[in-house]
Parts: structure tokens; sequence; C-alpha cells
């Protein structure tokens, strides 16, 4: 019955924004909401900025309207025999569910107003605000429960939360680069979690991956639409807020090290992240403002055309992320070897990358 749920989920999530995302392009073309060429920009062409609406909006009313109709049908006695046994679960929930999407809802308009206003938003403005609402967040009881004690938990959660919202902002440098990813790293972890019988957590997860699907149908090179900041903030928002949520340490482990099993999930963001932030500060140049120093972009550089290098970066989500499956049913060293075998996945990228273009990628980050 769960992985019916999750199923119906997800098709609703990507018929919907199959949907929406043509009727934000429209909307973004008449409003002038467009991303428009530039010197550190590689697009050529203004492309409509409204696709993170479509992806927020879907994500959002499968969520209620499913919610409702249950509630609904639990009231009128319809439930199918099964669905009875999740009601316990509904009513424990319900109020978390609704704190999630209220921070995520403060992060989308935060992400839009981003997107509206380009010139007048600082990462002065925008960190402290995403700060607080993970913050709250943590504080309502999105946090994680392995560190020793509460309060280094809430920090912990803290960090977490708003570095994977600001990681998956940078992210979205290509075409298509962000919600692939999205699509990926979702359906790797809602597998976990149904593996684990975490519904909850799933159908959360299928509904975000089929939001990034449908978006991605517009999104992939040469991309129609763009998420803008209101749809990568939320989706890093939502990845950070659900996965502190996920257990990953079965009964019995060998280990607390399945704990970083989201790490690895998540590594393509954050590795993104922290290259471009060491090569901006290894260059002396200011670390939040943009460049073509990006992953994708370096990837670019050794001679791959855009689409190749996000397809790529999609197999490398996929291999790193589908090994770190394995992780809750490994003994500590099986899981050492994981974290090895991914730490090398990176290290060789990262020779491959620094020693066949050095020459053209810093030419390219001037």
């Amino acid at each position: 019955m769960s992985y019916l749920l999750v199923t119906l989920v997800f098709i609703q999530s990507l018929v919907l924004c199959l949907w929406l995302t043509p009727l934000s392009i429209r909307l973004a073309r008449i409003r002038g909401i467009v991303d428009r060429p530039g010197e550190r920009k590689i697009h050529t062409e203004s492309v409509p900025l409204l696709g993170g609406a479509a992806i927020f909006v879907s994500v959002t009313l499968v969520i209620v309207f499913d919610l409702f109709v249950y509630i609904l049908a639990e009231r009128h006695f319809l439930l199918p025999a099964g669905l009875d046994r999740y009601l316990p679960l509904l009513s424990n929930l319900s109020s978390q569910l609704t704190l999630l999407m209220a921070g995520g809802f403060a992060i989308h308009l935060l992400g839009l107003a981003d997107d509206l206003f380009k010139n007048r938003m600082t990462f002065r403005f925008k960190l402290p605000v995403q700060a607080v609402i993970a913050i709250f967040i943590a504080a309502a009881g999105f946090r994680t429960h392995f560190m020793p004690g509460h309060i280094l938990d809430i920090v912990i959660t803290v960090l977490w939360i708003t570095g994977m919202t600001n990681s998956y902002n940078l992210l979205d440098n290509m075409d298509g680069l962000s919600a692939g990813v999205t699509v990926i790293s979702a359906a790797i972890l809602l597998t976990v979690a149904l593996l684990q019988g975490q519904v909850f957590y799933a159908l959360m997860l299928a509904a975000l991956a089929g939001a990034a699907l449908g978006f991605l149908r517009y999104n992939f090179h040469p991309a129609r639409v763009f998420m803008g900041d209101s749809g990568s903030l939320f989706i890093g928002y939502l990845f950070g807020v659900l996965t502190v949520q996920g257990s990953y340490v079965l009964p019995g482990a060998a280990s607390h090290l399945p704990v970083v099993l989201p790490l690895l999930v998540l590594s393509i963001p954050l590795y993104d992240t922290f290259s471009v932030m060491f090569i901006r500060w290894r260059q002396g140049r200011p670390l939040f403002i943009g460049d073509k120093c990006h992953f994708s972009h370096r990837l670019v550089e050794l001679g791959m055309s855009q689409r190749g290098a996000v397809i790529f970066i999609y197999l490398v989500c996929f291999v790193v992320g589908i090994t770190a499956t394995l992780l809750p049913h490994l003994s500590f060293a099986g899981s050492l070897v994981v974290l090895f075998q991914t730490f090398t996945i990176y290290l060789l990228i990262t020779i491959l990358i620094s020693t066949g273009c050095k020459k053209e990628l810093d030419k390219a980050c001037e």
C-alpha cells in the first residue's frame, strides 16, 4: 500500500508540474521576469525565471490535496482496507507538516524576491533570513538526534539546512542540472525511506521528485525556463529538513556511520559549493559573487558539451547515491570502504579537472 501511495503522489506532482510550468513561462514573459544574458552567464538569450513557482505550487498542492482527500475519506468511512493504519501517523505529523511547509513558503518567497529584485538582494540579507527559518524549524522538532545534547543537535541542523539551501542555489548554474540531480537524489532517498517504513518521508520526496521531473521537461538544454532562486532555495530547504528527519541506522547496526547517508546522496551540490568557494578564495575574489567556476562549467572547459557535462554529473550523483544506500546494511569496515570510494571518486574528478584544463579554467573564471 505504501508503494502505491508513493507512486500516486509522484504521478500527481509530475502531471501538475508539466501543466503549471508552461503557465509560469507565459506569466514570466508577460511580467518581464527573466534572466538576461551577462558576462558571468552562459545562456545567450533571456530565459523566464518563474519555474520555481511551478515546482513549489506542485509540491504544496499535491500534499495539501491528498491530505484533504485522506481526511475526508476517513470521516465518511471511505478509506480502502490498509490505509486506516496510517491514521495515527497522520495525526502526529499534521502539525509538523504545517510547520515544514510554512518554512518552505518563507524560503520560496525569499527566493522569489531575489528573482524579482536581483540588484537589491545580497547574501548579507538572505543568509540571516535563511538561518532564522532554519532555527525556527529546528526548534519545532525537525532536527538530528545523534549529537550529545539538544543544543548541538540544533546547531548541526541549522548548519545543515542553511548549507543545503545555499548549495542547491549554487548548483542551479546550467540547464537541467539542479532539476535532474533533484530527481535522482529524491528517488534514492525515498527508496531508502520506503525500505525502512518511513512513509511520510517517502511521500514528501515523491512529490518533490515528480515536480522536479515535470519541470526538467522544460529545463533541459536548451532550457525554456529557469527555476530561479525561488525554486533552488526551496528544493535545498526541503532536502535539508527531510533528511534530518530520516532514520538511517537500523536496529542492531554495526555502527552509526549510516547517518552520513544523506551527505553522500546530496554530495553533488556540496562538492560544487566547496570547490567553487575554494577557487574563489584561492584567486582572492569575493566568495558570494557569481562566476563560471562551477563543477559543470569546468567540465565544459574540459571539452564536454553542456548536455554532456550535465549527464556526467547525473551519473556521478547516481553512482555515489546508490552506493550510499548500502550503508545501513554494512559492517563498520564496509561503511568505511563506501566512504573511501566516494572520496576517491571526487578526488579523481578534481585531479582530472585541475590538470586537464588549468589555463583555460583560470581564464574562464576571470
